[in-house]
């Protein structure tokens, strides 16, 4: 019986290992930043928002790390709900930073004056959103309906952020067109689990290559060292 309940619990403990790999690279990569960013306006932005993301995320990852090694309670189960209230808001603040970045780099590059407004607008949104009660964020069964409310205009956000890289393309040779390609599958792998994870836990699988969106996101940033002001 021991021997079966180590098994059942392999998942688990294999996603907390792969959850502190991230955590710890969050951590790292914003340290590069900053020790690398001299002057640099970008650089200092991308070391922002990478601990922005990597501590929003901690809220949220390192309860289904205690989870995995050390079981579940209810104090385990109400730190996990504020985490993903916390995480949610801080991805939000993610794109924001995000499009600063992206105006930093290409400040010559015209776009659409109502994105700004649509990515404020939609970000503000989300996050006054994530704040309702509804949310249920503390309770397990969360509120499935409230989660389509709060990620709508998020979508708004991130489809604007696609549209920026895509419209500014490889100027510069640096290659962030790539970043509109991971922000999409950074969507196309969350929004299943904002709509189906409660029914159906496997789905949350998809956060983990999810996660790999974001990486990647960060790993371009580390490849403008050198080469931005």
């Amino acid at each position: 019986m021991k021997k079966e309940k180590t098994k059942s619990r392999m998942p688990q403990i294999g996603e907390a290992i792969f959850c502190i790999a991230y955590l710890v690279f969050d951590l790292i990569a914003a340290i590069v930043f900053f020790a690398n960013a001299g002057g640099s306006r970008v650089l200092m932005l991308f070391g922002v928002l990478t601990l922005v993301l990597g501590g929003g995320d901690a809220f949220h990852l390192v309860p289904r790390v205690v989870k995995a090694f050390h079981g579940d309670s209810p104090k385990v189960e109400w730190w996990s709900g504020l985490g993903l209230m916390v995480s949610s808001i801080t991805m939000t603040v993610f794109y924001v930073l995000l499009f600063y970045i992206w105006k930093s780099i290409f400040p010559a590059v015209s776009y659409p004056s109502v994105l700004p407004v649509l990515i404020w607008g939609s970000a503000a949104l989300r996050i006054l959103l994530c704040l309702f009660p509804q949310n249920n964020w503390l309770r397990p069964e969360g509120n499935p309906l409230w989660g389509i409310y709060r990620n709508l205009p998020f979508a708004v956000t991130g489809l604007c952020l696609v549209i920026l890289f895509f419209i500014s393309g490889n100027i510069g040779g640096y290659g962030l067109w790539m970043m509109s390609v991971a922000i999409i599958i950074s969507f196309a792998c969350y929004f299943p689990v904002v709509l189906l994870a409660k029914k159906k836990p496997m789905v949350g699988m998809l956060m983990m290559p999810k996660t790999m969106a974001y990486i990647w996101m960060i790993c371009m940033g580390l490849g403008l060292i050198g080469r931005v002001v």
